[in-house]
């Protein structure tokens, strides 16, 4: 059986989703690189695989996914064992709190801190643009209320859905390793249960390989 395809670098966000997802249930993947500083996700042949021209774009076969959370899922299910459920589809309850921080995740979460991301990395870094301070200072105030809620949830379990890790942890990883990357990541001191959440994400050797191609590169 040929190698799923995922198209994009590994160092962006939604690609690295994925990705992990890949590691966690042991599929053969290929990585096949998109060059976003010379505009190659808006190339006819990659808006062929997402009309959308963002990353990442999946391939299985005749089968081409966009959007990392429905291809992340795909994979979970494609690959899905007794042993490795990271949806939790075998227990209703379980898999509404999976759908349930997965929203989160998309609304709240990552919209709290992805503007820091930016500012401190991506734009300095790669782009040469200076850091907007005020641009950081008022999502740290957003995800500081964020990271509340957090720390009131998993001081009574372990990971996001319950005591079980989940697809849910997994997506919120690659935007948290970045955000640890910054002058801010001691905010996480202020919440020792989402700091130790952290810790064990950052222990498993799917995350622990695929945070290591996620440097992003200088400009």
């Amino acid at each position: 059986m040929a190698p799923v395809r995922v198209f994009g670098p590994a160092m962006s966000t939604n690609v690295a989703r994925v990705l992990v997802c890949l590691e966690e249930v042991g599929a053969e993947y290929e990585v096949v690189n998109i060059d976003f500083k010379v505009m190659e996700h808006k190339s006819p042949e990659h808006l062929a695989r997402n009309p959308f021209g963002q990353m990442p774009a999946f391939q299985d076969g005749d089968l081409l996914l966009f959007e990392s959370r429905a291809i992340s899922k795909y994979v979970l299910r494609k690959y899905k064992t007794d042993e490795v459920d990271l949806l939790r589809e075998g227990n209703l309850k379980e898999t509404a709190m999976v759908d349930v921080w997965t929203e989160v995740d998309a609304h709240t979460y990552k919209p709290a801190l992805s503007p820091i991301v930016y500012e401190c990395i991506f734009n300095p870094i790669m782009y040469g643009i200076p850091t907007n301070e005020k641009v950081v200072a008022e999502s740290l105030e957003k995800l500081k209320k964020v990271l509340e809620v957090y720390e009131a949830h998993l001081s009574k379990h372990e990971y996001l859905a319950g005591d079980f890790i989940s697809f849910v942890d997994l997506s919120q990883f690659p935007s948290t390793f970045y955000f640890m990357m910054t002058p801010h990541a001691v905010l996480f001191d202020s919440y020792p249960h989402v700091k130790a959440w952290w810790e064990r994400l950052m222990a498993r050797p799917s995350i622990k390989k695929i945070s290591a191609s996620m440097i992003p590169p200088k400009a």
